[in-house]
């Protein structure tokens, strides 16, 4: 998956950690024993921003020069920073990777045009797992979508995905309102958030660290607005709220349910349909869903609900995991 999604370092360094991953160290021994399922986990993704972490540090030279692109035995010094580094890695296994990936922006933008032109511009937002809050303000940066052009054209970040498909048909946007929930929110502001959100960025991916550098700088000053907690808590009190007439209140998340169990995903979909069945003409709903479809799946899918209607989920788009290539379907238009 890894080298399909374009980072061969990564995926050359989970084959050599299959070949020395035992249960001398601790790391090995909790990775080898993990209750859950690896996959819907992100394990070893937990201990790729571990290592990637450790050789940004320079703490250890000859793992920071294989990441660097000098070549050496990298199952041996894979062997030996697991041996050495142990007590450091571990604490790394505790939680998902938040990458916080702001590519995904490209993809989740044209489906909130999507939504103003069904609606009107005036919106409020509430993002689900929003890690740092960088695609909570993705209003604050630019993009190129095929031939069309839209948000903030003269902001620092603007994202250019690969379009495929006619392109979307450009909207308006005003967000009054928004907030972002998550387990473990970041604030962006903090030095060492910056650079554990760009050790879960893979190596050999050099655009999208600069668009990460780039998007945190942007994001910093705005001060994201983000509240602790588990969505499956937080989100009803969110969505009984007064909303005020002629906005559209749009639920939002990218890549984040993988890492829900099965019941709190029903659960958190039972709440927005719900809320869905309370809303008029005059305060719409919408529930904008960027999550792959099946465990280990290349694309993601993009997805929307909208009420008053039917309810009924239209796909808007597949999308790399990173939001590298846009892949609009003819009927989002």
């Amino acid at each position: 998956m890894c080298r399909t999604a374009g980072s061969p370092l990564t995926a050359e360094i989970l084959v050599a950690l299959a070949e020395v991953l035992d249960e001398e160290t601790r790391t090995g021994a909790r990775m080898l024993a993990w209750p859950g399922d690896p996959m819907a986990d992100a394990l070893a993704l937990r201990l790729t921003g571990a290592l990637h972490a450790l050789a940004r540090s320079g703490k250890n030279q000859p793992l920071s020069d294989l990441y660097t692109g000098q070549t050496g035995d990298l199952p041996r010094i894979l062997a030996r920073t697991l041996a050495v580094w142990d007590d450091w890695l571990l604490p790394w296994l505790d939680s998902p990777p938040q990458t916080n990936e702001v590519g995904r922006a490209a993809a989740l933008w044209p489906g909130m045009m999507h939504i103003a032109r069904r609606f009107g511009p005036r919106m409020e937002w509430i993002e689900l797992g929003a890690s740092a809050g960088l695609n909570l303000v993705m209003d604050h940066y630019g993009y190129r979508l095929g031939s069309a052009v839209a948000g903030d054209l003269r902001a620092n970040l603007q994202l250019t995905p690969e379009w495929q498909g006619s392109p979307p048909a450009v909207s308006d946007i005003s967000v009054l309102d928004r907030v972002g929930i998550d387990l473990n929110p970041l604030d962006v502001a903090d030095p060492d958030v910056a650079e554990r959100l760009q050790a879960y960025v893979w190596p050999d991916q050099r655009d999208r660290l600069t668009r990460l550098r780039t998007a945190l700088a942007v994001a910093s000053p705005l001060h994201p607005p983000l509240i602790q907690g588990d969505a499956v808590q937080l989100l009803p009190p969110l969505l009984a709220e007064p909303q005020a007439e002629g906005r559209t209140r749009v639920v939002f998340h990218s890549v984040v349910l993988q890492y829900f169990s099965s019941e709190d995903r029903m659960t958190i979909r039972d709440m927005i349909e719900a809320a869905g069945a309370r809303a008029t003409p005059a305060r719409p709903l919408a529930w904008l869903s960027l999550e792959f479809q099946t465990v280990g799946a290349p694309m993601a899918e993009l997805r929307l609900r909208c009420w008053p209607g039917t309810g009924v989920t239209e796909t808007l788009a597949t999308v790399h995991p990173h939001g590298a290539v846009v892949n609009w379907q003819p009927g989002a238009l």
